[in-house]
């Protein structure tokens, strides 16, 4: 990062995605891929799948609301100014069932980039399962086969 940065309140590039409205804080080529930082305003219900990252490490720090974080070994139901920090190759599934909001942050990751892959997808590449495979690959993102979510 060669200057500072400010994103206020309600800024930054956009995505809204099922269940999950998110602004990119800081993208990973504003610090040589080294952090991303996005802002989760997670609907209730909100569920994301069961993945691992081989590279990324991965950090939650909860704003608002409880989101329940679940991991192989134990389930942790984090609320507003909990941290978790999940390190690279460990599986972990996320829901919110109330609704909330979170920091996400990524190390020696793009996920901003991956969001951005997303937004450019059409509703049935979402359903072609090489595809997403190869795009989640890209962005060191792993998911559970369908049996195993």
């Amino acid at each position: 990062m060669k200057k500072k940065q400010v994103v206020l309140s309600k800024e930054g590039k956009s995505y809204n995605f099922k269940g999950d409205h998110v602004y990119v804080k800081v993208s990973s080529p504003s610090t040589n891929n080294k952090l991303s930082i996005v802002e989760d305003n997670l609907d209730p219900g909100f569920y994301l799948a069961r993945h691992y990252h081989k590279v990324m490490t991965e950090v939650f720090y909860i704003i608002e609301g409880v989101v329940e974080l679940i991991f192989d070994d134990e389930t942790i139901f984090a609320k507003a100014g909990d941290t978790i920090a999940v390190p690279p190759n460990t599986w972990h599934t996320c829901k919110c069932e109330k609704g909330g909001k979170m920091l996400s942050i990524f190390l020696d990751g793009q996920f901003d980039q991956f969001l951005e892959k997303l937004s450019t997808l059409k509703e049935s590449d979402f359903g072609n399962a090489e595809l997403m495979k190869s795009v989640n690959a890209k962005f060191d993102n792993y998911e559970a086969e369908p049996d195993h979510q």
